[in-house]
This record gives structure tokens, sequence and C-alpha cells, in this order.
């Protein structure tokens, strides 16, 4: 059976619109590290816009200024917008909607108590290789952190932000097809970028399969939180639980749960060849409803319930979920490990 996993950049506008509501959830943490927080973005064009629900003491008047800090983290920053134009969002023409308003004393009521925010089903899941993840996503990864930032390190080299990568292995684990989207000034020759990148022979390479790529981020395709679950996760290898990681503070469970059933999966894995953890939460309640491990091994499947005492706060403490760190598990979920 061939496989094949995608993996987008931080440039790409759906992750842009992650990274941004990740950023301000860390700046409002840095204030209230008990914020509660909901929010969706999306960027189309130079707008940028976001929707949601906050409950905190911190004072959020600088959000405008976090949005722009953070296209400059990513790199669409003053000197991007000189080059590119209006081929790409620009920061000098940015507009800023907020829709942001408080969080339902209800939801609030429950999480108050040591409940979880929120209901939900979430799945981690881990396998023998690399990282304990699926080859093709693994690679697909770090061919887009390369990509990224040889086109970060110096903009005049004329390559765009908004990168997509895909890689399809064949029945014997070898790259058959490496699948590069990157924007171009100019035609550059990345082929031997991408072999080099990958470290083994690839079957066949694809850049730019329309023959041309200049108009990208907002300005080609409207971001919007939340859509790029499947490169997030583990793309096809597992299903997806939970909704977006990257628009809510811990108590909601999307990223903690998500997380910690991972790191689950990593530990049941053993000697099996899969490992899938399945959990599910329940809004206003400490108890997960169900915790299931489903383990692989010569084909043969095995199933075991088990039980988890934790409280909300003990897990997301333990997963360093009550500190600034939103913004860089965004990042590392595009390859990025800085």
């Amino acid at each position: 059976m061939k496989k094949t996993a995608e993996a987008v950049s931080l440039g790409h506008p759906d992750k842009t619109a992650d990274y941004i509501s990740s950023y301000v959830l860390d700046r409002l943490i840095e204030q209230d590290k008990d914020i509660k927080y909901a929010v969706e973005v999306m960027v189309k064009d130079n707008t940028v816009i976001l929707g949601g629900e906050i409950n905190t003491i911190a004072n959020s008047d600088d959000i405008d200024i976090w949005v722009r800090n953070a296209l400059r983290d990513i790199g669409y920053d003053e000197e991007y917008s000189k080059l590119w134009g209006d081929f790409a969002i620009n920061i000098n023409k940015l507009k800023i909607l907020n829709m942001i308003g408080k969080q339902s004393a209800d939801i609030n009521r429950g999480v108050q108590q040591n409940g979880w925010g929120d209901q939900g089903v979430f799945v981690g899941y881990a396998c023998r290789g690399g990282e304990n993840i699926n080859q093709e996503l693994y690679l697909a990864r770090k061919l887009n952190s390369a990509i990224y930032n040889l086109a970060k390190s110096d903009v005049n080299l004329g390559l765009g932000l908004d990168i997509k990568t895909q890689i399809t292995l064949n029945n014997n684990g070898d790259i058959e097809i490496a699948i590069v989207a990157v924007p171009m000034l100019k035609d550059i020759f990345l082929h031997k970028f991408v072999q080099q990148t990958l470290g083994k022979s690839v079957g066949n390479i694809i850049i730019n399969g329309t023959g041309r790529y200049t108009f990208h981020s907002s300005i080609a395709d409207c971001g919007i939180t939340g859509r790029k679950l499947a490169c997030d996760f583990y793309s096809t290898a597992a299903p997806i639980g939970g909704g977006s990681p990257w628009t809510k503070d811990a108590s909601k469970a999307d990223l903690t749960l998500n997380l910690y059933a991972r790191k689950l999966a990593v530990q049941y894995l053993g000697d099996n060849d899969e490992c899938f953890v399945y959990l599910s939460s329940c809004i206003g309640r400490s108890e997960l409803p169900s915790a299931t491990v489903r383990t692989i091994k010569d084909g043969l499947t095995k199933y075991q319930d088990i039980v988890i005492r934790k409280k909300p706060h003990e897990i997301i403490s333990e997963l360093g979920l009550n500190r600034p760190i939103f913004a860089q598990l965004c990042r590392k979920s595009t390859g990025l490990n800085e």
C-alpha cells in the first residue's frame, strides 16, 4: 500500500491563522496563566479577523500589535512586503477586525470546578521509526521546514513562505514522489536541494505543478484556523480527534488531550508496530468517560481499556500548557524544531 502525507509551512494562510491565534494566546498567558480563551482567526487579502471568547484579567488592548508581530515572526514583515508587493499579504496595508467577546458564564462555571472546558474525542498515535511517527509525514515535515528556512534566511532568493510539501512512499518504503509548492519570483532549480534534504533516492520530484506560483498567502487563498488538522497530527495514519488545537486554552482539551493521548501512545508502543490511544472528555467534569489503548503487532490488534485519574490541571501542568508555549507548538507542527 502506498502512503502519502502533506505538510504546510507557517506561511500557508491556514497555518498563518493558527499561528496568529496561538501567538495572541501566549501574550495573554504571560499576564494570566488561568486565562480562558477560544479565538478563531480568518485571514483574507490584507485583512485579519479575530472572533471568539475570552475570560481573563489580562490586558488585551495590544491585540493589534500582537497580530502584526505574529506576521513578522512568520516572515511576512516589511522587507517581505517590499519585495513581493501585491503577490502576498502586505503588513503595511493590514486591517484588523476584532470581534472577540467574553466567555459564557455557563462554561466558566464548570471549568472553575476543575472540569474540562468542553466535551470531545481525542486520538494519540505512535509507531516504530523516526520520532515514533509515520515516515511519510516525518519526511514531508522535514522537507517543508528546510525549504521554509531557506526562503526565510534570505528573502532576496525570491522564494516565498507559503509552502506545501507532499511525500508518497511505495510498498517498499521508498520515496516514489516528492511534491513541492513554493512561490518563486524567478525560476529556481530546487531538485538537488530536495534530494539532499530527504537524504535518499526520490523517484520523481515535482516543483510547482502548475508551472507558475507567485500569488500566495491570503492574497491567493483565504486562511482559517483549524483547517490543517491532518498536517497537524498524523495525516492518514490515524483518525483525527478534537477540534483545532491552536485556538483555545488548555482547559478546552483540544490540544491538551490530543498531546496527552500522543504521550500515552509513545509509552504504550513498546515492541508493537503501532499504538493508538483514544480519549474522551465531558464538559464540566474532570473524569474521562473513556480511555482505550489499541496496539498492533505483526498484523494482530489488541485493545485495553485504561483508567486515568489525573485532574485537568494535573495534565495541563504535566504538559507545560500553563505556559506561553502554544506558538512554539504550532511551529513544531510544521516541522520546525527551533
